[in-house]
């Protein structure tokens, strides 16, 4: 691959990069030189890259880092309020940059804490695993969980820059990968044949964790994402497609306590989804499942789930998502041609749990 890769078809630059050499110029390029600037990141990703990283940025800024425990139970209000503190005892001011080097969560927690503090202060986006660096950091979600609820509080705030090491993902443990895969192929069912057809076609490639597939693949989700999100910024239309799969696959994430990694709950939704609205769309739904299967994503919970059906069903009541009080659900007339389906009926839902092994 070329050494530097550049998006600009978002309002801020996309790099993709097999280190992290070029991204010290990128914050100078985006104005934020001389600034300070706190790393947040948790302390696995820390051990591995952290020093990396602060050898880049030393000569552009100010810098402090924070770490925090790893996982989806840090993501709360209480970690926020330790990044607060920190931001305090450190003097940021309302120059300051905050830099989320990590996954999906430290990205969606910092980016939050970044939001809030002062009324907002720049940030940037440094994902290290595929479901943040093809998801979350492109977008402008941020925020936590609350009471089981994820995502619950938070908040949209466009980062100032992302830039992707794509060799990060060497790094990262296999069901991590898979977890990120699960939103690749979402991008894949929702934004058409071609992409679709890159991901099977280079799937051998891809797995292989091959920098130029890698790079490929990556530029390609966030093109897709960004396309849809600069029509949509706040979810009030274009934007909810993103959520295919997501509506059944957070009820069954948060019900697992989020012991199941996201991106195999959204596999799951994708699939509760398929088996409502393939056959309409003229989908190979098997064709889909093969290729989740491939790259390690659950079709079917085999009936091994601790929570029913219903348990899902009263989950999905509590989605963003829903208006009135009735369901909504994203899904497919066609291969890249993505809606959303309001009042979606109890029955239809519940078969469709049924069918990816969730008991009654």
């Amino acid at each position: 691959m070329d050494e530097l890769r550049v998006s600009t078809e978002y309002p801020y630059p996309i790099y993709c990069a097999r280190d992290f050499d070029g991204l010290g110029a990128a914050l100078v390029k985006a104005g934020l030189k001389g600034r300070r600037a706190c790393v947040v990141s948790d302390a696995n990703v820390a051990d591995i890259y952290l020093n990396a990283l602060l050898g880049q940025l030393e000569p552009v800024a100010e810098l402090s880092h924070i770490e925090f425990a790893p996982g989806e139970s840090s993501k709360n209000l209480d970690t926020i309020a330790e990044f607060y503190r920190f931001f305090i005892e450190r003097r940021l001011d309302r120059q300051a940059v905050v830099i989320a080097l990590g996954g999906g969560v430290t990205g969606d927690m910092a980016g939050f804490a970044a939001a809030t503090y002062m009324r907002g202060v720049a940030y940037v986006q440094v994902p290290t695993s595929l479901l943040a660096q093809v998801d979350s950091s492109v977008g402008g979600k941020t925020g936590v969980d609350f009471t089981g609820h994820k995502n619950i509080v938070g908040a949209f705030y466009q980062p100032a820059l992302v830039y992707i090491n794509v060799n990060t993902l060497k790094t990262l443990p296999a069901r991590e990968f898979s977890s990120g895969m699960g939103e690749v192929i979402k991008h894949g069912l929702i934004g058409g044949a071609d992409y679709f057809r890159f991901i099977r076609e280079r799937r051998g490639s891809i797995r292989a964790l091959e920098e130029d597939a890698l790079a490929e693949m990556v530029l390609g989700s966030c093109a897709i994402k960004a396309g849809v999100v600069s029509r949509d910024e706040k979810e009030f239309g274009p934007r909810a497609i993103l959520n295919f799969g997501h509506t059944f696959g957070h009820a069954i994430e948060s019900l697992s306590g989020f012991r199941l990694p996201h991106g195999h709950c959204v596999a799951l939704g994708m699939c509760a989804a398929l088996h409502i609205c393939a056959g309409q769309a003229g989908i190979d739904k098997d064709q889909v499942f093969e290729l989740l299967t491939y790259f390690g994503l659950p079709v079917n919970l085999g009936g091994c789930a601790d929570f029913s059906a219903c348990d899902v069903y009263n989950q999905m009541t509590m989605d963003k998502k829903n208006s009135g009080g009735a369901i909504n659900a994203v899904m497919l007339r066609a291969l890249g041609e993505a809606y959303v389906e309001r009042g979606l009926a109890q029955a239809v839902i519940l078969d469709a749990l049924a069918r990816i092994g969730v008991g009654t």
